[in-house]
């Protein structure tokens, strides 16, 4: 196992009306980000949500829709599927110091359903590592779900991912944000 340079830990309070309580909702979004060796990051968010786990799983595996929700996602395509093994190929784009910068990645995703977990892994894009699971566990009865996304990510030459760590910090709680509304929405 790679031994992390650093490890930091960052909590992001939201508050809003959410037509989820009828009241203002509080919820902490947790966040970790390890740098490792060679330009790698290992980020991980969690969000504690209301949302059903069927919702969210329902959400997660409607590829061809992701594009729809996610910030910067443009495209999301099902290239082949085979039981629980699913082929992706999806095209991300954003905005960055002035300049647009544009990533493409085929992924193979596994579902484990039962376990609430989806793991991807790349197969070949504008990365040399793009990894990660989502994972949704059931809290006690009644509190909801947990939602989780973590992802292992190493830029290609020329593209530093110390610069844009702060962008995939956001675009994590974004994505975590996203999948929620979604699944309210579901």
């Amino acid at each position: 196992m790679l031994r992390s340079e650093e490890v930091t830990t960052q909590k992001t309070i939201l508050l809003e009306n959410s037509s989820l309580d009828r009241a203002n909702l509080e919820r902490t979004i947790e966040q970790t980000m390890e740098v490792l060796p060679k330009g790698t990051r290992r980020l991980a968010a969690q969000l504690r949500t209301p949302i059903s786990f069927d919702a969210l799983w329902d959400v997660l595996t409607n590829y061809e829709n992701l594009h729809k929700f996610i910030p910067n996602l443009d495209t999301s395509i099902v290239e082949s599927r085979e039981g629980d093994q699913i082929i992706l190929r999806q095209v991300g784009s954003q905005n960055f110091l002035g300049f647009k910068f544009s990533a493409e990645v085929v992924l193979k995703l596994i579902e484990f359903k039962n376990e609430g977990i989806l793991r991807f892994n790349l197969i070949k894009g504008d990365f040399r590592r793009f990894e990660g699971i989502w994972s949704i566990k059931n809290l006690k009865k009644g509190e909801g779900s947990s939602l989780v996304y973590e992802l292992t990510v190493q830029g290609c030459v020329g593209m530093p991912v110390a610069l844009i760590e702060n962008r995939l910090r956001k675009d994590l709680t974004n994505n975590l944000l996203a999948v929620e509304k979604a699944a309210l929405n579901h």
